[in-house]
């Protein structure tokens, strides 16, 4: 089956994708906990299930993770012992949607607006799952490698997720090439593979000067205000020019992948008109090759009419660390400058929630350009190396699992896919256009071994 003639399969499974996504969207499998929640996810994990023995995989089963939603395995060993095998990977778990009347169509009922499909999950990560699935059926009865599926029902989730399980399910997840569905393109129709996995350091901060609030009237001027010392310590974060600014950070390197055009950065992040970016250098250097600190939230004691000075004062931090940065190396500079930086005395309590390390993919090996050359097949154009902002501890766990292993990192998320925001959508040629380059990947894969890149009858080393 040639380009033309798998094009036009993909294309006729389309109408079966909307189809499909529409009733998964409907399934509200929300990352979290409660009853309701679990009965949902365990009904999303059944219809993923069914949905890939529909699809022609004879071993199916459920994984239990322990404290989360059961993940979903599937198997098909149709090229024999010689031939390399790729595991896929989704979640079918999805973000809250908080606040469901901001949304422009209601979020767990698939609505098409603008050439667009809108619904929670469209994306990330249903969306991803079904670009799974089409190239699957696109290739037909057999396959040209022996195939694996994990879909996950935790990823959304900040414990309990199956990376934490990984040991336990090291023999059933062993593969030569993992695809991990959980990305995307640079924008639609602009071919992108993601190289690396920013780190991130979770921690809060307490500033005490008082041991009770004080009216501001009698003991406004010299009491020490908690707030106002809380709020001098987050300037510090940034220089004049909105650079990082973490004392024991490296905040100079470059990005050497793709270009992010500040214009259309501008427009993805909404950034208001007359809004300066923050940081020398490229859009790309600050967003994926240097540390990036956020403030959660703030809160203290007192609200409300009267004037009073805050005795303590709280904010939550999210420090993001690029490839080449120890994230627990940054979590003690984080804390050594918060303890520098403090005014007046003020007593300072630092607690450390989690510390995530950052991912870097190897993208010289053989499955890399058999996916690169399958995206200029497809979109006619060299394909982007990104960034992403977040980490997948799957990722980490599968290279410490596997150093021998490709790890890719694609999807159909664009900018435009607004993940974890209100109004989630999917564009339905991005879905189309990667289930093509991954049905043309997968059969390229059965032609040359991507772990030892030799013809098939040199022995690759398929699991």
């Amino acid at each position: 089956m040639n380009a033309v003639e798998l094009r036009a399969r993909v294309d006729d499974l389309m109408s079966s994708a909307h189809d499909d996504l529409a009733k998964l969207i409907a399934i509200r499998s929300v990352a979290g906990s409660g009853d309701h929640t679990a009965a949902e996810c365990e009904r999303a994990a059944e219809w993923v299930a069914e949905t890939l023995r529909g699809a022609g995989f004879p071993h199916v089963r459920l994984v239990p993770v322990p404290d989360a939603a059961p993940a979903v395995y599937a198997e098909r060993a149709d090229a024999g012992p010689s031939a390399p095998t790729v595991l896929l990977y989704a979640h079918y778990d999805v973000h809250p949607a908080l606040d469901e009347e901001v949304w422009k169509t209601p979020p767990f009922e698939l609505t098409e607006m603008d050439g667009r499909w809108y619904g929670r999950g469209a994306a990330d990560g249903k969306g991803n799952l079904l670009m799974h699935l089409t190239a699957v059926r696109a290739l037909g009865e057999r396959l040209p490698v022996n195939l694996k599926v994990i879909v996950e029902g935790s990823a959304e989730r900040g414990s309990g997720s199956l990376a934490h399980s990984l040991g336990e399910y090291a023999d059933l997840l062993a593969a030569d090439v993992f695809v991990i569905g959980d990305a995307g393109n640079l924008a639609v129709g602009v071919p992108a593979i993601t190289v690396s996995l920013r780190g991130q350091v979770a921690l809060s901060v307490t500033v005490q000067t008082l041991s009770a609030p004080r009216e501001a009237g009698p003991y406004a001027g010299p009491a020490p205000d908690a707030l106002a010392a809380l709020l001098h310590m987050l300037a510090s974060f940034r220089d004049p020019a909105g650079n990082t600014n973490v004392m024991g950070l490296d905040n100079m390197s470059a990005w050497a992948g793709a270009i992010y055009a500040p214009a259309r950065f501008r427009e993805d992040a909404a950034v208001l008109d007359g809004v300066a970016l923050l940081g020398h250098g490229a859009v790309a250097d600050s967003l994926w090759a240097r540390p990036a600190i956020t403030v959660l939230d703030i809160d203290f004691p007192v609200r409300g009419e009267h004037a009073m000075i805050q005795p303590w004062a709280r904010a939550r931090l999210d420090l993001r660390v690029p490839p080449h940065v120890d994230e627990v190396k940054a979590a003690q500079a984080l804390v050594g400058h918060l303890h520098t930086i403090v005014p007046w005395g003020a007593h300072v309590r630092v607690e450390r929630e989690s510390a995530v390390p950052p991912f870097l993919a190897r993208a010289g090996g053989p499955a890399y350009a058999a996916l690169a050359e399958a995206m200029r097949e497809v979109y006619g154009e060299e394909p982007a190396q990104l960034g992403r902002g977040g980490t997948n501890p799957l990722c980490v766990g599968l290279a410490e699992a596997f150093p021998e292993a490709e790890i890719l990192l694609i999807g159909v998320e664009e900018p435009l896919t607004r993940r974890h925001e209100p109004d989630e959508s999917v564009d339905p040629a991005e879905i189309a256009d990667m289930a093509l380059v991954e049905a043309l990947f997968l059969r390229r894969c059965g032609r040359v071994s991507p772990m030892a890149g030799e013809d098939p009858g040199g022995g690759g080393p398929g699991r």
